[in-house]
């Protein structure tokens, strides 16, 4: 029997109202640790190329993190920290990092917790999650909401392969052709973003590995790791929130 798992994410940019689910199998997939990337605060030289760079493409009014930074996000009282990787993932590094600086993280929830038949996902980031009253059974489907446009923000699917100089944009590997697995895999301590169908639909909504789990490869943006408080991460229930998200260092590397 297949298991299918959905990582439910923010609207569908085309359709506010509408909400989508991307599936993804767990049979396979190994509950074995692997190693954490590094922390380091350090900015690189020459970060992944991003296309259309130019200050009228779309792509340039993203945030985006022109090298590495740290978050220590506060849960259940205990912090999680973060490295975050905007060398090989600017424009998803630049998007989490941003929205961390505004406190947009501040009081959210994790409103999907799935452990059971494997360990699979924490998620949570949804803005609507920070008004207490509002059900947790419907959270999965909110976006940022830019306060100067009131438009929400949506950025696309950045994965870059291994050895490739240049990021997939806006494709899953698959639907692109590319056969190699990407330089920042879903190994257990993970934190990527979820999005529904659509693959440029990520907008806050983030989510932890609690396992490797390596199908999620290709499909969804992974951006930085857990490099301490795993086991923080492991006893978040659904309905913890986050009591705080700060940089605590390489704010300077982000571009707004």
């Amino acid at each position: 029997m297949l298991l299918v798992f959905s990582l439910m994410a923010c609207s569908d940019p085309s359709n506010s109202s509408s909400t989508s689910e991307t599936g993804a199998s767990p049979s396979g997939s190994s509950p074995v640790p692997t190693n954490i990337k590094d922390g380091d605060s350090e900015v690189s030289p020459e970060p992944s190329p991003v296309p259309g760079s130019e200050s009228t493409s779309p792509l340039a009014q993203l945030p985006q993190l022109q090298g590495k930074a740290t978050v220590v996000l506060q849960v259940k009282g205990k912090p999680i920290t973060l490295a975050v990787n905007g060398n090989d993932a600017p424009i998803t590094a630049g998007n989490f990092i941003d929205l961390v600086d505004k406190g947009v993280y501040d009081g959210t929830a994790f409103h999907r917790v799935v452990r059971e038949p494997s360990p699979f996902v924490v998620q949570g980031g949804d803005p609507q999650s920070r008004d207490p009253n509002f059900p947790i059974q419907r959270l999965g489907t909110g976006s940022y909401i830019d306060p100067d446009t009131k438009q929400p923000r949506y950025i696309p699917l950045e994965i870059l392969p291994e050895g490739a100089e240049q990021a997939t944009y806006s494709k899953t590997f698959k639907s692109a052709g590319v056969s190699k697995l990407p330089k920042l895999q879903h190994t257990r301590g993970a934190v990527a973003m979820a999005r529904s169908q659509l693959p440029d639909s990520a907008s806050a909504q983030f989510y932890f590995t609690l396992a490797d789990v390596g199908f999620l490869d290709g499909d969804y943006a992974v951006f930085g790791y857990v490099t301490e408080g795993m086991e923080v991460v492991d006893q978040i229930q659904q309905g913890d929130r986050v009591e705080s998200a700060k940089v605590t260092s390489g704010i300077e590397n982000l571009k707004r």
